[in-house]
């Protein structure tokens, strides 16, 4: 909820606030390379010197912060449930199982697409593109670092197929709030996504099979491949039994249960797997639960271990997870939610975006504006729930009077406010993801090819609208907000 403030800005210091925050912010992060949480913050201290400047007070801006950070509990949680997930996957020997398999089955030409793939069946089964990244994901990320194939773009198409995943899965949590917030049945809105996924999928999918079969495989030391999958076989006793953890994350989510429990649940199946098939004691247990999985830990049932003799990659490669790892994601979102809380007190945003509406005239700069607004809400919120209710806010009149379907707005929300979220350093989903993946933002950016090109088709069918009878974009009469027939396409209504 906007906190009102005693003076109104005027439209001219607002645009040059935003301007000003996106120099600090694209400067920062991307130019000078400074931490993303020193960026947030002062992004946040220059717009709570506009807010005050313009009568709002202090309390205000702490009690809007407070409001997002309920919104994104949830989120939080679950970044630190991932943490979980994988210091104890790794303990159980969970995750080196499916990196053992994958470096058995998978060809190095094909494991771009086969991450795409893969990502994208699990995240439709679980509804979650985090999930599928946290724990999938991160089994392939081994699987591409034993092979010493490029890692960025083994983080491009996880990411890419744990987003298209997402996109078509009834469970995911974006899907239902952005069709509850557009007011529109969340299986028509899938429907509707699918005129900007299937195309932005098939690129995906195409530029990652061409670029994995350009690996020259005769450069492939195969004697490294065995070197890691004979080091995991020594360190863990693999296990079919290893999948159940993965099982039960894919089984509960199928069954719409909560995701915290799910992941709990699995967490704690591996805590138990870890003591029955790798013999491990419940302190180390505990310890990989909390501060993270580490060799060392593993002395305690192979006092022989010589961890000078394993190599520093297949260390780098299991040595990660636990609860403590996710406490500076965590510190980053709340440093996002500052910058936020400060940027809704000064309405500077808001003030931008109804100026900006009361000069469009037509359906296809609705569609337009709307996905670049939500490109730049989601650029200064880093929140997708919170930019599903500033665009419905700001554009659902809007797309009535232009004679545009509620979908229409919806779809606009992932492609222009959500799916593009991953490729910006300090969101949730760009925080997350890069520290996952242990890939910053940077670097898999230009390789997240399904999260660019969602608001790229969704710009396309609003320019090519008005000669292409609207195809992929539902029309409504304003007045009685039906969808328009095939005679009902005069150039009042469209226009």
């Amino acid at each position: 909820m906007l906190m009102k403030t005693k003076r109104q800005a005027s439209f001219y210091t607002s645009a040059l606030l935003i301007a000003v925050i996106l120099f600090v912010m694209i400067y920062g992060v991307m130019i000078a390379g400074f931490p993303v949480e020193s960026v947030l913050i002062t992004a946040g201290v220059l717009a709570t010197i506009f807010a005050m400047l313009h009568g709002a007070n202090w309390s205000s801006i702490m009690n809007v912060m407070s409001e997002k950070i309920k919104t994104a509990l949830i989120a939080i949680l679950v970044l630190y449930s991932i943490g979980l997930i994988i210091g104890t996957w790794m303990m159980s020997g969970t995750i080196p199982y499916f990196i053992y398999l994958g470096l058995e089955i998978i060809n190095p030409q094909y494991l771009y697409i086969m991450a795409f793939l893969a990502l994208a069946i699990v995240s439709v089964c679980i509804g979650s593109s985090f999930s599928s990244a946290g724990t999938i994901g991160v089994a392939i990320m081994g699987i591409a670092a034993a092979m010493d194939v490029n890692l960025a773009i083994t983080a491009g198409a996880v990411i890419s197929g744990a987003y298209f995943g997402d996109k078509l899965s009834p469970l995911s949590d974006t899907v239902i709030m952005s069709s509850l917030v557009a007011e529109v049945n969340v299986y028509d809105h899938i429907k509707h996504l699918m005129y900007t996924s299937i195309p932005s999928m098939i690129i995906a999918a195409t530029v990652f099979l061409i670029v994995g079969l350009k690996i020259d495989v005769s450069g492939f030391q195969s004697d490294s491949i065995m070197n890691v999958s004979n080091t995991l076989q020594d360190l863990f006793n693999m296990n079919l039994l290893l999948i159940i953890p993965a099982l039960i994350v894919i089984i509960g989510s199928l069954m719409k249960k909560p995701v915290l429990i799910v992941l709990f649940l699995s967490s704690l199946s591996a805590m138990v797997l870890s003591s029955l098939m790798q013999q491990e004691p419940l302190t180390q247990v505990i310890e990989a639960a909390v501060e993270g999985f580490n060799l060392e830990m593993l002395t305690a049932v192979i006092p022989d271990l010589q961890l000078g003799m394993i190599s520093e990659n297949i260390q780098t490669l299991l040595n990660r997870g636990g609860i403590y790892s996710m406490h500076q994601p965590v510190l980053t979102v709340f440093c996002a939610f500052f910058f936020a809380a400060a940027l809704e007190v000064s309405r500077a945003l808001k003030i931008v975006l109804s100026k900006t509406l009361s000069y469009i005239k037509s359906a296809t700069n609705t569609i337009l504006v709307s996905l670049v607004s939500g490109l730049a809400i989601i650029l200064s919120t880093g929140n997708s729930y919170v930019t599903f209710f500033l665009m419905k806010d700001a554009f659902a009149e809007q797309y009535k009077k232009r004679a545009l379907h509620r979908l229409n707005l919806s779809r606009s929300m992932e492609d222009g406010g959500m799916i593009p979220e991953a490729l910006v350093p300090w969101t949730v989903a760009g925080i997350y993801m890069s520290t996952t993946l242990g890939i910053s933002v940077i670097e898999y950016a230009p390789w997240a090819i399904f999260n660019m090109f969602g608001i790229v088709f969704s710009a396309i069918l609003a320019i090519l609208g008005p000669y292409t009878n609207w195809f992929g974009i539902k029309r409504i009469d304003p007045n009685k907000e039906e969808l328009f027939t095939g005679q009902e396409t005069r150039e009042e209504k469209i226009n």
